[in-house]
């Protein structure tokens, strides 16, 4: 078969190729050139291939065993990426595993893929199990990595940042690193003035001609496979946990869909979080390998964190669509689901000046994008998050409720603001609590030193 001439669906718009099974060959790591390369295979009449290359920040010593454990972890979940092109019934990891590392791999391709299988109509993804050779029991062989310096992720938006400050301000010296940096998050870490680490990873080619051709495409859990990643390269560099910024409300569901929860987030979430430390606690034998110091916040406690630190102003961003333009003067666009969140939650937490100082137009006057537009442009959008008429954008934002108080606490009026509370309810307004959404809560993995570190930051 032509790697140019993959014709995928039928003229009904059904899948033209099935497949029986996913299955995960092999993977090799190069220590000289820090490069893995995974290999995946749809199995079935008309097999596909796919190789996979994920580039770490080279050492000059041999790796750890540790870290061909999580290598081991990595190469199955970073398979989703080539399961949704056809989904198969069946996915075959290739080795014996601890009972936690298989129910990882279970729930990243059912719930971490839940939102593409609520989009392609494949209800059947959801009842999926992840089969392997054997189940064995924990690693052997601990790694007590506990107190070293930390590995800190950057998005390039508020809530990295507000991390970074916390373990900067508590003495813990923390390494920024991230996957595939873009210009927003090399922006961040310049102004940090923190060294940081970096790792490449490169999907097969033949993904995007799939893709043109009409496979199935949606959403996969990446937080889940930055995550992986970024444990690996902890380990493989001698550093301690990876700490993340997932915050509580990413454990939220967008809707229910055939009896199972939706979620845009589950990757982020506070349950994916605990399969995951769990997973590679007992197959890789890291004391302390990954937990989110921001678990118990919502994202509006997050922002007004984030209003201390103004040194980052002029590159803080988290628009995905701004991340595709490749434009450093076009940092927010104005008009998305992330854009009218992060305007509503750091609204109440400083000066509108300094607001529309860093977005570069007012969404609350209606600007998109440096377009005067009218207000009621963005009304819809924000009721959207507001709770109005339509359940939470599929899109990384907080919870309705958050959404609400954020609005109760702005002490100014604005076109978009009087149209929104018009628009709002009296039921609506009962669900808004200050109190339980800016008092931290929820279930935390973060051990007790870190939780301290966090207590102290926002007492």
């Amino acid at each position: 078969m032509s790697r140019t001439s993959i014709a995928l669906r039928s003229s009904d718009g059904s899948l033209r190729v099935q497949f029986d099974a996913m299955r995960f060959p092999t993977y090799a790591f190069d220590p000289a050139t820090g490069t893995a390369t995974f290999d995946y295979l749809l199995d079935g009449p008309e097999p596909l291939e796919f190789t996979e290359t994920i580039t770490f920040p080279v050492v000059d010593h041999e790796p750890p065993e540790a870290f061909y454990k999580v290598l081991d972890l990595l190469h199955v979940v970073a398979g989703v990426s080539y399961y949704k092109v056809g989904a198969p019934p069946r996915i075959e990891a290739p080795k014996p595993v601890p009972q936690a590392a298989k129910d990882l791999f279970t729930a990243v391709y059912t719930k971490g893929l839940a939102e593409y299988a609520y989009r392609n109509h494949l209800p059947y993804v959801l009842e999926l199990g992840v089969e392997t050779p054997g189940v064995t029991g924990k690693s052997s062989k601990i790694t007590d990595n506990a107190d070293k310096r930390p590995l800190s992720p950057v998005g390039g938006g508020k809530d990295s940042i507000v991390t970074l400050e916390i373990l900067r301000d508590a003495g813990l010296d923390p390494v920024p690193f991230s996957v595939n940096p873009n210009w927003v998050i090399k922006a961040v870490n310049e102004a940090s003035g923190l060294r940081a680490l970096e790792a490449k990873r490169r999907l097969d080619p033949r993904l995007f001609e799939l893709n043109k051709a009409g496979a199935l495409n949606g959403h996969i859990p990446v937080t889940a496979i930055n995550s992986l990643i970024a444990i690996a390269t902890a380990t493989l560099h001698g550093l301690g946990p990876v700490v993340m910024s997932n915050e509580r409300s990413a454990s939220d569901p967008n809707l229910i869909w055939n009896g199972h929860e939706i979620n845009h987030q589950w990757s982020k979430g506070a349950e994916a979080e605990g399969l995951l430390r769990a997973a590679v606690t007992a197959h890789a034998g890291l004391t302390e390998p990954y937990f989110s110091l921001l678990r118990t916040l919502s994202e509006l406690h997050i922002a007004q964190l984030y209003a201390r630190h103004d040194r980052y102003d002029d590159v803080v961003t988290s628009c995905n669509k701004a991340f595709l333009l490749h434009d450093p003067t076009a940092r927010w666009c104005g008009n998305c689901p992330k854009c009218r969140f992060v305007f509503l939650a750091m609204a109440p937490a400083m000066p509108r000046e300094r607001l529309v100082g860093i977005f570069g137009h007012d969404l609350f006057a209606g600007d998109k994008a440096g377009e005067n537009q009218a207000g009621e442009d963005q009304v819809p959008g924000f009721l959207e998050l507001l709770g109005i008429d339509a359940h939470k954008p599929f899109e990384c934002v907080g919870e309705v409720e958050e959404s609400l108080v954020a609005l109760s606490m702005i002490d100014y009026d604005a076109p978009v603001l009087t149209a929104l509370r018009a628009a709002v309810p009296p039921s609506a307004w009962a669900q808004a609590d200050r109190e339980a959404v800016l008092t931290p809560g929820g279930p935390s993995y973060a051990p007790p030193a870190y939780a301290k570190v966090l207590d102290d930051a926002v007492a």
